[in-house]
């Protein structure tokens, strides 16, 4: 099977063309023996493009561990970039059926042929029935949940999938290995969720760590960036234009007066090759 490997801020994904390639059964499986670091060709994820009766084009999204996710924002601009070099989409606007419904990522093409990918991510979601978390109807805005003997304070923001986010002081001081999997697998969240923790800097700037539900730790996290952005104005913590610095980059996030979220970062090339499965 012929594939291209990609990163948006050092998040990595195996591409496979769908519209090409003999795609198998137990893709969960496949996902995992290929996302393995030692074993496979490694990543934090599978990502297969596909036709689409609604769409432009079509992504499904395979996490490192075999489960499927309904969409990540660092995986959206790498596929973007891919089906458009590759003659398969050649509008630099692209319409992508995701299990969260249609994203449509524009790519930007600037003199010195850097190329960066703007995101249309859509409305943020914040019915705590919509983010897929138990409990009363309504938001979650600093709302104190317990895990173990311990009491935080989260906001939680869907955007197509579920995202638990709590303000620290200190990013780089946090246990993330630790606390990271049991916010990630509290019974609060019945699909599991997204965990990130955020420094803010200042009105415009931003630290973030990710634990990535089905991933562990990345090092960017492109949904929760923008989940991010929305639950710093919710708490009343920044503008509505911030930078996200990340352990892989930045992304600079916008939650527009027309309730859409814009996500503006890379989507960059690693190597391709081909593999037998």
């Amino acid at each position: 099977m012929k594939f291209t490997k990609m990163q948006g801020l050092g998040n990595d994904f195996i591409l496979v063309d769908g519209l090409k390639e003999k795609i198998p059964e137990n893709l969960g499986d496949l996902s995992q023996k290929l996302c393995d670091r030692h074993f496979g060709i490694g990543a934090d994820g599978l990502v297969f493009i596909l036709p689409s009766q609604i769409a432009d084009i079509r992504m499904r999204i395979f996490n490192s561990d075999g489960s499927e996710a309904e969409m990540c924002g660092n995986v959206i601009r790498c596929f973007a970039r891919l089906v458009y070099d590759h003659n398969i989409v050649r509008q630099h606007t692209i319409k992508v059926e995701t299990l969260a419904g249609i994203i449509v990522p524009e790519l930007l093409f600037f003199p010195d042929k850097e190329v960066s990918i703007k995101v249309d991510m859509g409305e943020p979601r914040l019915e705590r029935s919509l983010i897929s978390m138990e409990g009363q109807s309504g938001q979650v805005i600093d709302e104190a949940i317990q895990v173990g003997g311990d009491t935080y304070k989260v906001t939680c923001v869907s955007m197509g999938n579920p995202h638990c986010i709590t303000f620290v002081p200190n990013v780089d001081e946090v246990p993330l290995h630790d606390i990271g999997p049991k916010l990630e697998n509290h019974p609060l969240f019945p699909r599991k969720t997204n965990v990130e923790f955020i420094q803010v800097l200042n009105k415009n700037e931003v630290n973030m760590r990710v634990w990535e539900r089905g991933a562990a730790e990345t090092l960017a996290c492109g949904t929760g960036a923008c989940a991010t952005a929305v639950a710093c104005v919710l708490n009343k913590l920044t503008n509505r234009a911030i930078t996200v610095h990340l352990a892989g980059g930045d992304l600079y996030i916008e939650w527009a007066e027309n309730n859409h979220v814009y996500m503006t970062g890379p989507g960059e090339y690693v190597f391709s090759g081909e593999i037998e499965i």
